[in-house]
């Protein structure tokens, strides 16, 4: 019983790695800019999801889909204003600008939300089920339901949709994808908003499970540990690589000293490192020069 309770809470948290995670590959396939900010925008869209449910009194599903349109918005404005004139400059440079910006979302939070821990009001807040004698959270149910939605979501817009077919196009190849009609910049754009309304879906997903503070975005070290470990380059991999890290931060917890599991991430990310530097799905190409 105590495993199986272990597992599910492992899941639900590796699927809200497995979210930032791939945030985190998406722009990096069409950019190949590493975006340290991505557990930050996940706060950010936590707090904008508690104004517009809490303090604004929207209905949750509205307020979510608010949410969303929202952190979108904020995505595309972050790439054409501060990271388009970005391209060219040294990949440390682009680092450098997203832990700053990391660091802004995290003041201004402080600033406007204050410090004290907040929560969504969620219809399923609260509420359990047990299932052969295992008492399983909604809240965790939820998370593990929308991960999947959200994936197969993102399934559907990139097989069939001319915009998904043309954000892979961009990935793969910039210049060819210009020469065939692609706005590759307005590509760009849509791929940073997708990817903040995507952290924005697991700060909605994890808010009544650890609640909301500043700090929260912190996470995002432990999801980019998931996108090497799954694949940096892997769509799949950033869920595949989030569920390990989740079930095995549960595990680890449970059956080793106190504080092992704030570490495991972190060993596994060194043992993958060692042994598959690539990841489980290998699919990042080496340029020839």
């Amino acid at each position: 019983m105590e495993v199986a309770q272990l597992l599910i809470s492992g899941v639900s948290q590796g699927c809200v790695y497995g979210l930032i995670a791939l945030g985190f590959v998406l722009i990096y396939k069409a950019t190949e800019m590493v975006n340290f900010a991505q557990g930050d925008i996940m706060m950010f869209g936590a707090y904008v999801a508690f104004t517009v449910i809490n303090i604004m009194g929207m209905p949750f599903v509205v307020g979510v889909a608010v949410t969303f349109g929202a952190m979108m918005l904020l995505g595309m404005t972050l790439e054409r204003t501060l990271l388009r004139p970005m391209i060219g400059e040294p990949p440390f440079a682009v680092l450098m600008l997203t832990i700053g910006l990391g660091f802004l979302f995290r003041a201004v939070a402080g600033a406007v939300w204050g410090n004290e821990p907040r929560s969504i009001d969620t219809p399923y807040a609260g509420q359990t089920l047990e299932l052969g004698g295992v008492i399983i959270g909604i809240e965790n149910l939820a998370i593990i339901g929308g991960t999947a939605v959200l994936c197969g979501l993102l399934f559907l817009f990139f097989r069939y949709t001319n915009l998904g077919i043309a954000m892979q196009a961009a990935s793969q190849n910039q210049l060819a994808a210009f020469y065939v009609g692609i706005p590759v910049k307005r590509v760009f754009s849509l791929v940073w908003g997708l990817s903040a309304a995507i952290a924005a879906a697991a700060g909605v997903l994890v808010a009544p499970v650890s609640l909301i503070e500043p700090l929260m975005g912190f996470v995002g070290i432990k999801a980019f540990a998931a996108a090497i470990v799954g694949g940096f380059g892997s769509l799949p991999g950033a869920i595949v690589g989030g569920l390990i890290i989740g079930i095995a931060e549960q595990m680890v917890g449970y059956f080793l000293p106190p504080g092992s599991a704030d570490v495991s991430a972190f060993v596994i990310l060194l043992a993958m490192l060692f042994l598959r530097p690539e990841g489980i799905f290998a699919t990042l190409q080496q340029k020839k020069v």
